[in-house]
């Protein structure tokens, strides 16, 4: 069954469709990170983790990058009807929101930690916050930063279950492509007790 939904779903467009599905049952994706990213909200909030979820992403999807998905429409459709799914780390963040995607957020000023391991402290150009595929959070960094007195304009990255941001000025998160209502001067991103189920390569 096809169901036409707006471009950003909500409970009400959403719940319905899961009301319908079998557990372990379908659901195929058509849209961008955001519309993945509410769908997958919703799997959340309605316990329905166990739905097998197809993605046909739209062109310059960073959850295609991230997740090895074929940008090609054809392939994208033959791996969302015949592939299989397979566990995914959830990535959530402390505002109720989840990354599809990638979270990004650039200039800023303060500091990130990955866990225990500090990241930045001082300025960066541009920090991203997306799943990493082999288990956990994977946060970029891109300079300039300073890290330890240093100013440096490499790109660090590092992978673990949690990421905090610090930050002053505030500033404005971009959720899988949508800026956040209002800037902020913390957040965090973290892995989910339970994977989601994708089906990828």
């Amino acid at each position: 069954m096809i169901t036409d939904l707006p471009a950003l779903p909500a409970r009400g467009d959403v719940d319905p469709l899961l009301d319908d599905l079998p557990t372990g049952g379908r659901l195929v994706v058509a849209g961008d990170d955001a519309a993945l990213a509410a769908v997958l909200v919703r799997l959340l909030r309605r316990e329905r983790l166990d739905v097998e979820v197809a993605v046909l992403p739209a062109p310059g999807s960073a959850a295609a990058s991230v997740w090895g998905l074929p940008a090609d429409p054809a392939a994208a459709l033959a791996l969302a009807r015949d592939g299989t799914a397979r566990p995914a780390p959830l990535v959530r963040d402390d505002h109720g929101g989840l990354v599809a995607g990638h979270h990004t957020v650039g200039p800023v000023h303060g500091e990130i930690y990955c866990e225990e391991h500090r990241v930045l402290s001082g300025d960066a150009a541009a920090i991203t916050v997306a799943p990493d595929p082999d288990g956990g959070v994977r946060v970029t960094v891109a300079g300039p930063r300073r890290l330890g007195g240093l100013r440096a304009g490499l790109v660090t990255e590092r992978s673990g279950r949690a990421v905090q941001l610090g930050c002053r000025p505030p500033v404005t998160i971009v959720r899988d492509g949508v800026p956040a209502d209002r800037p902020v001067a913390r957040r965090s991103w973290y892995r989910h007790t339970e994977d989601w189920r994708l089906v990828r390569p």
